[in-house]
């Protein structure tokens, strides 16, 4: 609505038909990226199955772990490890990281929050934290990256280990070396 006390001009029309090209052109261009948005998300599972799945299963089903191509760029099949703990196996995945000597890679974090003023409990925080009652949250967590190299170092050591409580998978990938 336009405030007609406020002295600013009456629109013309032909303004008016701007704003109005202006919206459908937003309206198209919103609707044109979602759907490059939606087709670049079905060409990356279509690279992932490729990558992650059909050559590296049609490569070592001939026995392959290599292959050069007609152009001199390289095939190689490599293993690869993803994952993060899951949540609601976080507890289980702790226990067995504890009893058998990994504890370690467990971090601890706590988040407190003070207000104005309370400088000087800031400071005396690690002193008084657990006879305080000081709000705070603790996090305990495992880096992903963390774990997929200790994984990794695991594995590679023929050590044995629970991936599924862990969240750990670990796969085949076909990696591309172009020649120089």
């Amino acid at each position: 609505m336009i405030d007609m006390e406020l002295d600013v001009p009456v629109p013309k029309q032909e303004d008016l038909a701007g704003i109005a090209d202006l919206g459908k052109m937003q309206q198209r261009l919103t609707a044109d990226v979602a759907s490059i948005e939606n087709e670049l998300a079905l060409k990356k599972e279509a690279l992932r199955q490729v990558v992650e799945v059909s050559l590296p299963e049609t490569m070592l089903a001939l026995g392959l772990t290599s292959f050069l191509l007609s152009d001199g760029t390289k095939l190689q099949i490599k293993t690869f490890y993803r994952g993060s703990i899951p949540k609601a196996r976080e507890k289980e995945a702790f226990d067995w990281l504890k009893g058998n000597g990994h504890g370690d890679l467990i971090k601890n974090e706590f988040k407190c929050s003070f207000g104005k003023g309370e400088e000087e409990r800031a400071t005396s925080l690690s002193e008084i934290l657990t006879t305080s009652d000081i709000d705070y949250e603790q996090k305990k967590a495992v880096h992903p990256s963390t774990l997929k190299a200790f994984v990794k170092e695991q594995l590679e050591r023929g050590k044995s280990m629970p991936l599924d409580i862990l969240g750990v998978y670990v796969g085949q990938k076909a990696e591309i070396r172009r020649p120089v």
